[in-house]
């Protein structure tokens, strides 16, 4: 538009007018997204009502205006509340009208002022206005100099990150010697928030207000240095793909014209070649086809084709179609079982009826049987034995403290490192869909918000199931009926009920003494001989010495110990020999000592001779059968009853039961009236730091009992396990073979136990039989004429009862 055009042209203003000469009383106009600060030229258009109004008033008022930001730039008439108190009073230098009605103007912040008052609010705002006068330091200390010095340079350094530093602006800073008018300038032309410039521009205190300045003058420099250094990286990482991607295809031209093969195409080849040999079922075959014709698609060095060539990968690795072909040998593999472990005839039997029957019908499907015994008891090395024997390929996974289901199933290809599951990585590992695939712990399994591990084993495990196992990452159907699980567990009660009905439980309750001292003879000394360099050296262990270590080094189910204490001789020895020593090395029971220390367990010392008030129970525990005894104190009081030792609720009951039988019979029992009125009980059982529970104390605390009211000594060589009714009637029990032979190894020699468990001597091994007796009782009275020695030489003679010995 032509300035000669007076309609258009209001007027055009030269002359700046004096501070004292602002009028106190101005129209008013409300800014949006913008703070003016003093001596800023700003060029507006206007274009609400009330704002066009007090613009073209203004001239009135010598072209002076009060400028104030909005608080909310969204609110098209802003009232009183809308606009900040403290603004700039500008004047007008230059003002056009537009045809649209709106005005363009140019307007210079002159000084800072606060409305006071207002005036006129309805056509348009007029307030009444207070001049704000800055208040600068009397002199520019060095402090002040230096921070004005700061902030101009690190707004040269902002500009020319920019790009937008000129030579007059450099001497425009450079030519400033206010602080305040340092603090307006640069405020003015950063890219402020509405409310930090407002505080400026409140800041009456010139070196407070450039202080600020110079704050957010280093953040914004921070934020522009970290924009330009992701700018300079995307810049250089395009620049790096396209000069790849123009070299690969370049390459690829190479390769073309000399007749080689391209380096895709050869991959896409190789895998349909596996994809054919690997004999996928049709499902599988479209799927496997459809993801490579994906790969093939894609851009070699894309995530996605690392993906896709992984899921690929381990398709083709799968062993859908390969397999090992047993060997049914009976007799080998009978032999194959006694060579590897002594002992265990009921497991051995069970296994090769397992293998005769897979003999006779190879396509029966397969039970899923389930070691349960304490550690060390040779779970893991049964099922080596049994892939040995049939010549297939054995892989073992621990369950123990898995709590994802995808462990079992697999996690889905939509997340990052997604793979398989632990059974389908097993196979893959294993290169044959038929081995004897272990899964061990199967009772330290857990469960959380990530699914249910055992839910997902059924699928797996379940003959009816299994030969359609389907994993999410894989995504097809694969058939694991072939494959011969082996579960392992220390105990059963764990075990989640659903898997523990499709399994056939085989306990391995542990070994004897004697059993202890043949496997060390003919299995684990030689291997440790072998490990530890001492295979040709003259060493021996005497039969006295060997059981010294089993019975007085070592208390334990399995042979864990027991191994790592013949370890302990076998590096002893060999420290020894790598020192020079020479001759023959001879481990007697006397000079054991020296290489094991003293002997740790004295069991037959547990109860050196029989006593008032103690005796002897038998518990199971994980790790095999212990005894527990049971020792009652009495004292003066009120018949109380006092029970330590860590025990159970279950115990407590029996405690309670125990005592209320022996107080409704204490007159037959021999036991004064007045007994268990003066007398408070206590029931301890040692070892307090270990919890102890079951249903299977009730009769040995009852003996306790009596013995203890009655004075009469319970005999230290009689173990008994059972549970008591409040009618004396003694209840089964569990567990009978373990604490079998945790009586045998403490020196027990008479186990009492329950008419209703003789159906479990069956399971007790003939050997152990010969060197325990066994009575069978039906109520507590026969217990009682057992276990308690007689009061005086007449007494009845406990075999006379009339228990039944077995």
């Amino acid at each position: 538009m032509a300035e000669a055009d007076m309609d258009d042209l209001i007027e055009v203003i030269e002359k700046e007018g004096d501070i004292e000469n602002i009028p106190k009383t101005l129209p008013m106009m409300p800014v949006r997204d913008i703070v003016v600060f003093i001596d800023m030229l700003l060029p507006l258009f206007v274009g609400r009502d009330k704002s066009i109004k007090a613009m073209e008033e203004c001239i009135g008022y010598d072209r002076y205006i009060f400028l104030t930001a909005q608080k909310d730039a969204e609110v098209e008439k802003p009232g009183i509340e809308d606009v900040y108190e403290v603004g700039t009073v500008g004047r007008v230098q230059k003002m056009i009208k537009l045809p649209d009605g709106r005005i363009k103007a140019l307007v210079q912040g002159i000084v800072k002022a606060k409305a006071k008052t207002f005036v006129k609010k309805r056509s348009f705002f007029k307030v009444e206005i207070e001049i704000i006068e800055d208040h600068d330091p009397e002199e520019i200390d060095i402090t002040l100099e230096a921070l004005m010095r700061n902030v101009k340079e690190n707004c040269e350094k902002l500009l020319a990150m920019k790009g937008e530093l000129a030579g007059d602006i450099g001497d425009l800073l450079s030519h400033i010697e206010s602080p305040g008018k340092l603090a307006d300038l640069v405020a003015s032309n950063l890219n402020l928030r509405v409310e930090d410039a407002q505080g400026l521009l409140e800041l009456s205190e010139t070196a407070e207000r450039l202080k600020k300045v110079n704050d957010l003058l280093a953040r914004e420099l921070a934020l522009t240095t970290v924009q330009a250094k992701i700018q300079t990286n995307v810049k250089d990482e395009i620049s790096k793909n396209q000069r790849d991607y123009y070299l690969r295809e370049q390459v690829k031209a190479i390769h073309r014209e000399l007749g080689e093969s391209d380096e895709k195409l050869a991959e896409i080849k190789d895998f349909k070649a596996k994809i054919k040999r690997c004999k996928l079922p049709k499902e599988g075959q479209e799927e496997a086809m459809k993801q490579l014709k994906r790969l093939e698609q894609m851009h070699s060095d894309s995530s996605e084709a690392s993906v896709v060539r992984t899921y690929l990968d381990t398709i083709v690795e799968l062993p859908w179609s390969r397999s090992t072909k047993d060997v049914l040998d009976i007799a080998r593999a009978q032999s194959v079982l006694e060579q590897n472990h002594f002992g265990l005839e009921k497991v051995k039997e069970r296994i090769l009826e397992y293998l005769s029957v897979r003999k006779l019908n190879p396509k029966k499907k397969g039970q899923i049987i389930c070691f349960v015994g304490p550690p060390g008891v040779g779970k893991t090395s049964l099922g080596q034995a049994i892939a040995k024997s049939m010549k297939r390929k054995f892989h073992r996974v621990s369950l123990g403290g898995i709590r994802d289901e995808a462990e079992i199933r697999g996690h889905r290809r939509t997340y990052i490192g997604a793979m398989p599951g632990r059974i389908l990585q097993g196979l893959r590992q294993c290169g044959t869909n038929n081995p004897v695939f272990m899964l061990d712990e199967i009772d330290k399994l857990g469960n959380d918000f990530r699914g249910d591990p055992s839910s997902a084993l059924l699928e797996a495990l379940d003959p009816e199931q299994n030969f359609e196992f389907s994993d999410h990452y894989l995504n097809i159907a694969f058939d694991l009926s072939n494959v011969l699980f082996i579960l392992t567990a220390n105990i059963a009660d764990t075990i989640p009920s659903a898997l523990l009905d499709r399994m056939e439980v085989i306990r391995i309750p542990g070994y004897t003494h004697q059993e202890k001292i043949e496997i060390a003879r003919t299995h684990l000394l030689p291997r440790k001989l072998r490990d530890n360099g001492l295979i040709r050296r003259s060493i021996t262990i005497n039969d006295k010495a060997m059981e010294s270590i089993v019975t007085e080094h070592t208390l334990e189910a399995g042979l864990r110990e027991l191994e790592r204490k013949l370890d302990t001789v076998c590096r002893k020895i060999a420290r020894k020999i790598a020192e020079g020593q020479k001759g023959r090395f001879a481990i007697t029971r006397q000079n054991l000592t020296r290489y094991l220390g003293p002997p740790r367990y004295m069991p037959e010392l547990d109860q050196e001779e029989s006593q008032v008030g103690l005796a002897t129970g038998l518990a199971w525990t994980e790790v095999g059968g212990e005894t527990l005894y049971i020792e009652i104190s009495l004292f003066p009081g009120k018949g109380e009853l006092l029970v330590t030792g860590q025990i159970g609720e279950i115990m407590q009951e029996s405690a309670r039961a125990a005592l209320t039988y022996t107080k409704s019979n204490q007159e037959r029992l021999g036991i004064d009236k007045d007994a268990f009125d003066s007398h408070d009980i206590h029931i301890h059982v040692p070892a307090g730091a270990i919890p102890k529970d079951g249903p299977s104390a009730g009769i040995a605390m009852v003996t306790a009992l009596v013995s203890a009211f009655t004075g009469r000594k319970v005999n230290n060589k009689v173990g008994m396990t059972g549970e008591v009714s409040l009618r004396g009637r003694v209840l089964p029990i569990g567990g009978l073979k373990e604490k079998t032979l945790g009586a045998l190894r403490a020196g027990i020699k008479h186990v009492i136990i329950p008419e209703k468990n003789k159906k479990d001597l069956y399971d007790i091994p003939k050997n152990i039989k010969a060197r325990l007796k066994f009575t069978c009782v039906r109520d507590v009275d026969q217990v009682l004429d057992i276990a308690l020695e007689p009061s005086g030489a007449q007494a009845d003679d406990p075999e006379s009862a009339e228990a039944e010995q077995v």
